[in-house]
């Protein structure tokens, strides 16, 4: 299959690509710089030039496709301005792209967040979140998931808190970059809210997946640890740091600061049974710790 991938040289963008190529699929990335042409060239995909907010080039890569998979989003979450831009570019995005495939029966594979379920792990099941500062995204993935009804094989791959590999990424990720920043390894309230995480190359697989088999209009769970605490990751960073772990405002995390005090474990008991996906690398806490 000839892909076409956004966002396609970040942390979970690049396990994808090495996927897709190591199954046979012919890989096209959307490069926004020469440095990142010239990574998905050395990973074995061909790179056209552009960014999200070039939409002429997304709608014409996204028409030449077999099909697509868009992982693309702004790296902006200095305030919820700028968090509000990253959601407006990328739904316009999207819009295109789903034009270009109506019709034609080919995937579309976006992404979104794990939905909340209190006193319980989300399931495939639960909606998104239709309030917060990540609304707006929710609202993209569904019109995306209702190209369904137009003709368009989509799905939506929803990623935990946490992708992560080598000791970096999502959520996790920015815990340490604050902890780096200001000496203090930090959780909010008293620590227990639940974290979903998942390794970025198990990430990777189900992207895959989806990209060949998921139905029309479904959704996916790539959640391999169910809920960590943020005490318990703070607690790894302040060990791997060697410096103090302590509870800090919501704020000390910017627009963010509500999503990081809320509860949200999650389940995928589902995709895995149905998609037949069984994460294989080392968890959130082991993959941190070492």
């Amino acid at each position: 299959m000839n892909v076409f991938i956004t966002g396609g040289t970040g942390l979970i963008g690049s396990a994808v690509v090495a996927e897709l190529v190591a199954h046979g699929h012919a890989v096209t990335g959307l490069a926004r710089s020469d440095a990142s042409a010239a990574k998905l060239e050395a990973a074995g995909a061909t790179a056209v030039r552009g960014g999200l907010t070039d939409l002429d080039t997304v709608r014409s890569a996204a028409a030449a496709a077999d099909g697509v998979i868009h992982l693309a989003f702004g790296n902006d979450f200095s305030s919820a301005e700028a968090l509000a831009q990253n959601i407006t570019e990328e739904s316009a995005a999207l819009a295109v792209i789903g034009e270009a495939l109506v019709g034609t029966g080919r995937p579309l594979v976006t992404v979104s967040g794990t939905p909340a379920a209190p006193g319980r792990a989300s399931t495939e099941r639960d909606p998104l979140m239709q309030v917060g500062p990540v609304a707006g995204r929710s609202r993209s993935v569904e019109e995306a998931l209702g190209l369904a009804s137009q003709g368009v094989r989509s799905s939506a791959i929803r990623l935990p808190r946490t992708v992560h590999d080598e000791g970096n990424g999502g959520f996790a990720g920015m815990l340490l970059q604050v902890a780096q920043a200001s000496g203090v390894s930090g959780y909010v309230g008293d620590g227990s809210q639940r974290w979903p995480a998942v390794h970025a190359k198990d990430a990777a697989v189900l992207f895959r997946l989806a990209l060949e088999k998921a139905p029309a209009g479904s959704s996916w769970h790539a959640v391999a640890d169910e809920g960590d605490t943020m005490r318990d990751i703070a607690g790894v960073i302040g060990r791997r740091l060697g410096v103090p772990v302590a509870e800090v405002p919501a704020e000390s995390f910017g627009p963010l600061g509500p999503i990081f005090a809320a509860d949200q474990p999650s389940s995928s008991a589902i995709t895995r049974t149905e998609l037949g996906w069984e994460p294989v690398h080392p968890s959130l806490l082991d993959d941190f710790a070492a």
